[in-house]
């Protein structure tokens, strides 16, 4: 798995507020509780908002929202694009403007604390790799808003590809990483999918409807939220 796989999946165990001890991480991620240890120190370094210490455990202290900038997630959506989009522009000194323009914006996204001087997860993920995914942005915000499933060709850590068929439920911003929550019906279960990861989407004619054990709400409540 790569580290930056990872670091995603370390996200999402400490999403639900508990105490996770670093042991049981590492058994869960199949590496070494040292490994733990560094992952960790690189998303405190990063911004992402977790407390705790070897020995003890970890817990996330607070969710990563954006409310000191007043963007809607549609609005960060557009930043990024348009950031993009320049940052591979012929010319160098827009280029350089870009990723600079990207780091100071994302270190003032948290809510309850600065990131540092690299930037809001900047040492975690690439902007390049998060970019990948966003030419399918408007497609799942728009079956997210209609309610229609979608299909996805999905390329795990171990760069083999499958084809799910979603409901799409929610678009969510992890320090320049954008994820799709989901049910996904092949694993009849929720599952949490990075948009960079995605190969290609399309929109099914069929619609879904907010059955009993498969809503947001639900997934939020298995959370703790």
């Amino acid at each position: 798995m790569r580290r930056t796989d990872r670091l995603f999946e370390m996200i999402q165990i400490l999403r639900d507020g508990r105490l996770h001890r670093a042991q049981d991480m590492a058994d869960r991620l199949e590496v070494s509780v040292r490994t733990v240890y560094r992952d960790m120190d690189t998303l405190v370094a990063s911004g992402v908002p977790v407390e705790g210490e070897r020995g003890l455990g970890y817990m996330m202290t607070a969710a990563i929202t954006l409310p000191p900038l007043n963007l809607t997630m549609t609005e960060l959506e557009a930043f990024h694009l348009g950031m993009d989009i320049v940052a591979k522009a012929t010319d160098k000194d827009l280029a350089d403007a870009a990723k600079s323009l990207v780091s100071k914006i994302d270190v003032v996204l948290p809510e309850d604390r600065a990131a540092p001087a690299s930037g809001w997860g900047f040492a975690v993920y690439p902007f390049e790799d998060a970019a990948k995914g966003f030419k399918y942005m408007p497609t799942l915000r728009a079956a997210i808003r209609m309610q229609h499933k979608v299909q996805i060709g999905y390329k795990n850590e171990a760069d083999e590809v499958s084809e799910r068929v979603l409901r799409p439920l929610q678009l969510e911003y992890w320090g320049r990483v954008w994820t799709l929550t989901s049910w996904c019906e092949m694993r009849e279960d929720f599952r949490v999918f990075r948009v960079d990861r995605m190969q290609d989407v399309a929109v099914l004619p069929s619609q879904f409807g907010d059955d009993v054990g498969k809503t947001l709400s639900d997934y939020l409540h298995q959370l703790g939220e």
